[in-house]
């Protein structure tokens, strides 16, 4: 064959022209579903959600005694209280808790007596020491979003979640063949002139490294329809080959010429060096790239050309490790005995990393899987303060943290789509979300800890929502007030509404077991305004003080037969299939600092805001109305 002149494209313009030509073939993931067990690593091809609570059953948090609280109340250190066998059940850690006891004593709070009798000296709280249904992973809840990696605590929340499977992005299949009359199998003694195959040992562990499968074919002599019949094989079984030492401008190069003849070369020639005389090529959607025969230049090519399209098949790029000092968010309270491993959310905001710490039960899996780090406390340190200066392990890349938007408020379902839908418009685009109330979101926006905070937070004085709170936090300005949603608040009971609730009074009636939002939270102080409103005597309502972070844990709750009416969203209900009673139409809305509203992060979250896909997505949901999100709300 003729000399042949090489195209000398740039690298930058090369990988952008590849993935075009590939894309426009059907280049792209495939998935496939596999049991859960099994997908440590994978990553996921849409969002899972789970389809039972974890734990399923109101289960005892300690060893000791299951009692009905109202028998113990009264109980004081100079009043102590007996209870006759009749009145508690025996339980350790784990065991469910009867239908007719909500609270558990501690084994080592309680006396026992010669007949059979104990004695407390100390009223027990309403559903104290019990760990309630749906506490680490409610049904219905998002576990993992679209496009991300399953990490071994993922697998866990999942089984605990009654996920069993599971559909994953198909890790790529890709075949290397070497080439060459010299080149021979490794052995420990060549002759002279031969040449160890190594090259396919080296590219098929940086293709695994990278997430993808790797097989390596035989050794192919320089025989152009031996090298075409294998490229062939290879390409009907493998979504991308590799041709190795046959990509120069040699007489024995027949690379280029059997890539032709298969599909189509885009270039034959890259403007780096080493690694000049690469091909990219492919047949259809299979990629087909030459490589040349030294190593180093075999690796610089597949690292800089075939890397980015596994990464684009994959979706997401590996988390590296390592350690990075952070502002902690919240403050942390740890014993002196021990040393403690506390897992926290992450993400920079303002040019600082900020430190979120999560859940630190013993038996909430889900809070290791959201970890982004793992802030270690030493033996013989009380903890740390809000705003201290941490040194934390990395479990995500600083390059995720450094694209994680950090939102810290009231919590909404429409966090996770928004974070769903950001991840999926952008990749390399994470969300982040703390559910701590609007007030608590309110606190973390004035200290510069977020880039948004959800609030409903009602002026119950003019019936307004958010306004006069933003007035009154931020005399000065510096944030924007941006319009989200209307929903729809009411009362959350059983199906068929065997209680007959029907107003918010009723609640005080027929011994109904209510369950509450957490001080602090926008539902939590609409809750106390209606009590005000009604006349309602909150001590009067059993379990008013019973506190959970979620309108889906509320719903879990009820769902359950824990509790007969809690005050929620109707998203919430209608997901749990719960009856529900309208009582108002409040606003949500996102309130962003002036510092991040030029970031990419908050723009690409205004513009998702402002799209059909979030409109539909949420009135699919129920119970929300959509008229102007995305729009700053004047203040």
């Amino acid at each position: 064959m003729g000399f042949e002149y090489l195209t000398n494209v740039p690298l930058s313009q090369a990988r952008e022209d590849y993935l075009a030509r590939l894309q426009s073939h059907g280049f792209g993931p495939k998935t496939e579903v596999i049991p859960v067990f099994e997908s440590c690593g994978r990553v996921t091809a849409r969002a899972v959600y789970a389809h039972i609570c974890a734990p399923h059953y109101a289960a005892s948090a300690m060893d000791g005694v299951a009692v009905n609280a109202k028998d113990t109340f009264g109980a004081t250190e100079t009043t102590p209280v007996t209870l006759s066998p009749e009145q508690f059940v025996v339980l350790d850690t784990g065991d469910p808790i009867p239908e007719d006891r909500d609270a558990v004593i501690m084994v080592e709070d309680i006396v026992k007596n010669e007949d059979g009798s104990i004695t407390i000296h100390a009223a027990a709280a309403p559903w104290q020491h019990i760990r309630q249904i749906g506490e680490d992973v409610c049904a219905g809840e998002m576990i993992l979003p679209s496009h991300m990696t399953v990490s071994p605590a993922a697998i866990g929340a999942m089984i605990a979640g009654g996920v069993l499977e599971i559909e994953v992005i198909r890790k790529p299949v890709v075949g290397i063949i070497p080439t060459g009359d010299e080149i021979i199998p490794p052995c420990t003694d060549p002759k002279p002139g031969d040449i160890l195959e190594f090259n396919g040992s080296i590219f098929s562990a940086m293709v695994r490294q990278w997430g993808a499968e790797a097989v390596v074919y035989p050794i192919v002599p320089d025989k152009f329809d031996q090298i075409k019949a294998m490229v062939a094989k290879a390409a009907s079984e493998c979504d991308m080959v590799i041709l190795n030492a046959g990509s120069s401008a040699g007489r024995e190069d027949f690379s280029a010429r059997v890539i032709r003849e298969l599909g189509e070369v885009l270039y034959h020639g890259i403007a780096i060096k080493p690694g000049k005389p690469a091909i990219l090529g492919c047949q259809g959607e299979k990629v087909i790239l030459g490589v040349p025969g030294y190593p180093v230049s075999g690796i610089i090519v597949i690292e800089q050309l075939l890397k980015p399209l596994i990464d684009h098949w994959l979706t997401v790029p590996a988390a590296a490790a390592q350690y990075a000092a952070a502002t902690l968010t919240r403050p942390i309270v740890s014993g002196l005995k021990y040393q403690e491993f506390v897992r926290v959310r992450m993400g920079c905001v303002g040019g600082r990393l900020m430190a979120s710490p999560l859940s630190r039960g013993s038996g909430v899996v889900s809070s290791f899987m959201k970890a982004d780090g793992i802030l270690e406390v030493p033996q013989g340190l009380e903890g740390f303060e809000a705003g201290a200066e941490v040194n934390v392990r990395l479990l995500s890349s600083m390059d995720k943290l450094q694209n994680t938007l950090v939102v810290i408020g009231s919590h909404d379902p429409l966090l996770d789509e928004l974070a769903d839908m950001l991840h999926l418009e952008n990749p390399e685009l994470y969300m982040s979300s703390s559910h701590v109330g609007s007030m608590g979101g309110i606190m973390a926006i004035r200290r510069g800890e977020a880039h948004a905070a959800g609030c409903h937070l009602l002026d119950t004085a003019d019936g307004s929502y958010n306004r006069s709170f933003i007035r009154k936090y931020f005399p000065k300005g510096g944030v924007r007030l941006i319009s989200c949603v209307g929903r729809q608040q009411g009362l959350m009971v059983a199906k068929g509404n065997p209680l007959n609730i029907q107003k918010f009074s009723d609640i005080t009636g027929n011994f109904v077991r209510y369950v509450n939002r957490q001080k602090g939270s926008g539902t939590r102080i609409l809750t106390d305004y209606l009590c005000k409103r009604e006349n309602v005597d909150t001590s009067a309502i059993y379990g008013y003080d019973r506190e959970e972070l979620t309108h889906t844990s509320v719903a879990a709750q009820i769902v359950s037969s824990s509790a007969d009416a809690g005050m929620g969203i109707y998203s919430a209900a209608k997901l749990y299939d719960l009856d529900f009673i309208p009582i108002c139409i409040e606003e949500y809305d996102l309130i962003i600092p002036d510092h991040a509203w030029d970031t990419p992060m908050v723009q690409e979250l205004l513009t998702i805001l402002k799209s059909d896909g979030f409109r539909e997505k949420l009135l699919s949901l129920g119970g929300y109305t959509v008229d102007n999100p995305g729009e700053v709300i004047p203040v």
